[in-house]
């Protein structure tokens, strides 16, 4: 090398960081580092210096380049959280689908030991005016069922009134019979509750709330006479409730341990538990609603028996009435577990079971659970009516507004031309005015 280039070279070395260079140009080697040539790697003239820093990592004195080995590793380290993603995406379809999987299980049992003339013999027991008999029972208890949901709406600080209430609680018993889950009706009964209101959680708890109100007097009821009046299954009930019993408390003691052991205040969970319950029971049992949801409550519970008992005499069962009631108490209390498709499944398993046990036979338990399906669905057939009318009225509305749009926008624009408006004369063809140039 020539002597200038040899004396920049040096300079350069000893400068090091410290060397200036043009704007929106920077060397990309260390200082110290040796040098085999006098050639910089520049970043391009039109960069911006602090984008390309930021791609540029960092490196602490005294370090070495990445091995391409310990990147290998990183890799590694990543693949079994993709993996367990992976894994994760079936148990969360199973847990979503679980209820349904279930009641189908449970149905396919049933035709397997009973067969499908079963089901074929409740359907043909049904005639018109079953039907209607059960549309009008079905009337009663979704009206009693609409009124505790109003009350507890307004115990929660939420005005609804009584009609809107009835049509959107009819279109929630249509699709909880006709959709799987048993409950989607009422989660969409809940989110548009939350919507209309323009409080979505206090609606979505109204909601729950109201259920869970007649879920407590089905269970409080069922569980009193199942253990009281004598019955074909009362001792069957007692050993199932002494079970359940110490599965409780079990469960309590490992709750009561697991809180005794932690040793930091409250929890956000907790105390949002705690919040809830307080709201619950101000819902619930404040002074002005406890008799409302009490009423309500046994009036719609008494529906469903009576339909339990219209659909017994329709399959044509001989038993009496005080043997048909804890039979069709603990069908209620089975419809509420959420493993069914539309209500079907727990039902059926538990009538059939209970008429073998009571000496009626699961072949005529099975048919009365068919038959009581069926009217459970008829009854609630108003539903789509109900979903009807709501789709036109906002097809309706949806046509209303273009309309409106479209009106504004081929509105006259009289007032809006600047020759009409700043011109002297009328754009109209006048005798004895001379015509504008706006009118041609």
């Amino acid at each position: 090398m020539s002597a200038p280039v040899e004396e920049a070279v040096e300079t350069h070395r000893r400068v090091g960081a410290e060397r200036v260079t043009p704007r929106g140009v920077r060397t990309c080697r260390k200082p110290d580092a040796a040098l085999p040539d006098v050639t910089l790697r520049t970043c391009s003239s039109t960069t911006n210096p602090r984008t390309w820093l930021a791609t540029v990592p960092e490196r602490n004195p005294g370090t070495t380049p990445a091995d391409p080995e310990t990147k290998t590793e990183t890799a590694s380290e990543t693949e079994p959280t993709s993996k367990s993603r992976a894994a994760a995406k079936p148990v969360r379809a199973l847990r979503a689908h679980f209820g349904t999987l279930a009641g189908t299980a449970i149905m396919g049992v049933l035709v397997w030991r009973l067969g499908t003339g079963v089901f074929l013999d409740g359907l043909r027991r049904v005639d018109a005016l079953t039907l209607v008999t059960a549309v009008a029972i079905g009337a009663v208890t979704t009206v009693f069922s609409a009124w505790r949901w109003c009350v507890v709406a307004r115990g929660l600080g939420i005005r609804l009134p009584l009609g809107p209430a009835v049509a959107d609680y009819y279109r929630a018993l249509f699709l909880n019979a006709a959709l799987p889950g048993g409950v989607l009706g009422d989660v969409h009964r809940a989110v548009r509750h939350g919507q209309s209101s323009g409080d979505m959680g206090r609606g979505v708890r109204a909601v729950v709330l109201e259920r869970t109100a007649g879920q407590v007097a089905l269970a409080v009821v069922g569980v009193t006479v199942l253990l009281t009046q004598p019955s074909p299954v009362l001792a069957q009930t007692r050993r199932g409730a002494a079970l359940l019993g110490l599965a409780a408390l079990g469960a309590l003691a490992i709750w009561a341990a697991v809180r005794m052991g932690r040793t930091t205040g409250p929890s956000r969970r907790g105390r949002a538990l705690r919040a809830l319950l307080v709201e619950a029971r101000g819902a619930l049992l404040g002074r002005g609603n406890w008799p409302a949801v009490v009423i309500s409550s046994v009036a719609v519970l008494a529906g469903y028996v009576v339909t339990f008992l219209l659909a017994a005499r329709v399959a044509g069962t001989a038993a009496s009435v005080a043997e048909l009631v804890p039979l069709a108490l603990l069908a209620l209390l089975a419809m509420a577990l959420p493993l069914n498709v539309g209500g079907w499944g727990p039902r059926e398993g538990v009538t059939a079971w209970s008429f073998a046990a009571a000496g009626l036979g699961a072949s005529q338990g099975l048919t009365v659970a068919v038959v009581y399906g069926v009217l459970s669905f008829a009854a609630a057939l108003p539903g789509v009516l109900v979903l009807v009318a709501r789709w036109y009225m906002g097809l309706r509305a949806k046509r209303a507004r273009q309309e409106e749009a479209t009106t504004e926008r081929y509105a006259s624009k009289d007032s809006t031309s600047p020759a009409r408006s700043s011109f002297p004369f009328p754009a109209d063809a006048i005798e004895g005015r001379p015509m504008t140039p706006d009118s041609v």
